[in-house]
C-alpha cells in the first residue's frame, strides 16, 4: 500500500517553526530556485544553494552570511552531486529538505527537433534529478528522515503542450520516479512532494529557452504555443516569491500532499484532467476488467460515438 499523509512514518525532521531547517536547492541562481533560497533564509533556515555559477549568489552570501553555502554543481555529474551533498552535510550537519529545481526547456516540433538537444534536455531535466536524489538517499536514510521536493510542472501531469516534448516527458518521468522513491524510502522517514507549477514570472520561457525554426505545418500548434509562451514570458500569473513562501511553510507541516499544483491554471487544469480521466476509466471499466481470466469475456464496448 502506498504511504499517505496519515500513514507515513514519523521522522526526526524539525517541524516546529522555531527550529531551523537545512535546505539543499539546485538551480539557485535565478527564478523559483533563487526565490526559494531567499524565502528559506528569511525564515531563519540554512541553505546549501547550488548553481553552475555560484558567484551569482554572492549578494545572498553577503546578506545572510554563514547560513548560506553557495556550491558549484552541474546536476548531470553524479560525482559532483555526491560532493556537493557531502559539503552541505559537513557544513550544516544534516539535510532536511532536498529541492530538485534545476531544469530548462527548448522548443521544437518532435519531427524536426535536434536529437542531441532533446537528449541534453532530458539529461538535465530527468537524469539530473535522478543523480542528486540518488546521492541524497543515503544521507536521508542515515539521519532517519527528510523531505524531497521535486519541482515538476503542470505539464508533468496534464501535458500535451506542443513544442516541448522532451521537457514534459522528463517531468512525467520525474513523477513516476518519485512515486517509487516515496514507496522505497517511506520506511526511513523520507517524504516526497512533487510540485506542479503553471506559468510563473521567471525567465523559463525567456532567456533560458531556445526556440528552433518551426515548419509551416506546425504553425498552428508549435508556432502558436511559442508565440503565446514567449509573448507572456514577463507577465505570467505565477509569483515565484509566493510559491517560495508556500513551500517554506509546507516543509514544516506533517500533513502534505503527494502532488501540489501551483497557480490557478495548474490547480484547475489538474482537477479537470482528473475528472476527465475518471469519466473515461469508468466508461471503459468493464472492457478493461474483461482482460483477466476471472472476468466475463467478451463484454460489449461502449457505443462508438463520433464527435461532431
Amino acid at each position: 500500500m502506498q504511504p499517505t499523509a496519515q500513514t507515513q512514518p514519523k521522522t526526526d525532521t524539525p517541524t516546529s517553526a522555531a527550529e531551523p531547517l537545512t535546505w539543499f536547492v539546485t538551480g539557485s541562481s535565478r527564478g523559483l530556485g533563487r526565490a526559494l533560497v531567499r524565502a528559506a533564509l528569511a525564515a531563519g533556515d540554512r541553505v546549501a544553494a547550488t548553481a553552475r555559477r555560484p558567484e551569482q549568489l554572492a549578494d545572498l552570501a553577503e546578506e545572510f552570511g554563514e547560513r548560506i553555502l553557495p556550491l558549484a554543481l552541474d546536476i548531470t555529474d553524479p560525482a559532483g552531486a555526491r560532493t556537493a551533498l557531502a559539503a552541505a552535510r559537513d557544513r550544516f550537519g544534516r539535510i532536511d529538505v532536498l529541492v530538485n529545481n534545476a531544469g530548462y526547456a527548448n522548443a521544437a516540433p518532435i519531427e524536426t527537433a535536434d536529437d542531441a538537444d532533446v537528449r541534453a534536455q532530458f539529461e538535465t531535466n530527468f537524469w539530473g534529478v535522478y543523480h542528486v536524489t540518488k546521492a541524497a538517499i543515503p544521507l536521508l536514510r542515515e539521519q532517519k528522515g527528510g523531505l524531497v521536493i521535486q519541482i515538476s510542472s503542470m505539464g508533468g501531469r496534464v501535458g500535451g503542450s506542443p513544442g516541448i516534448a522532451s521537457y514534459q516527458a522528463a517531468k512525467f518521468a520525474i513523477d513516476g520516479f518519485s512515486r517509487v522513491l516515496r514507496a522505497e524510502t517511506a520506511p526511513f522517514g523520507v517524504r516526497v512532494l512533487v510540485v506542479e507549477p503553471s506559468g510563473f514570472r521567471t525567465d523559463w520561457a525567456g532567456a533560458s529557452m531556445s526556440v528552433g525554426e518551426v515548419p509551416e505545418a506546425y504553425a498552428e500548434t508549435v508556432g502558436a504555443m511559442n508565440t503565446r509562451v514567449r509573448g507572456n514570458a514577463g507577465s505570467m500569473a505565477g509569483d515565484p516569491e509566493r510559491a517560495a513562501q508556500i513551500l517554506v511553510e509546507m516543509a514544516r507541516r506533517a500533513d502534505i500532499p503527494e502532488h501540489l499544483p501551483l497557480g490557478v491554471t495548474a490547480a484547475e487544469g489538474s482537477i479537470a484532467l482528473d475528472r476527465r480521466l475518471l469519466a473515461q476509466d469508468s466508461k471503459w471499466r468493464e472492457v478493461s476488467r474483461s482482460a483477466d481470466f476471472t472476468e466475463a469475456f467478451p463484454v460489449p464496448f461502449p457505443p462508438d460515438v463520433v464527435e461532431a
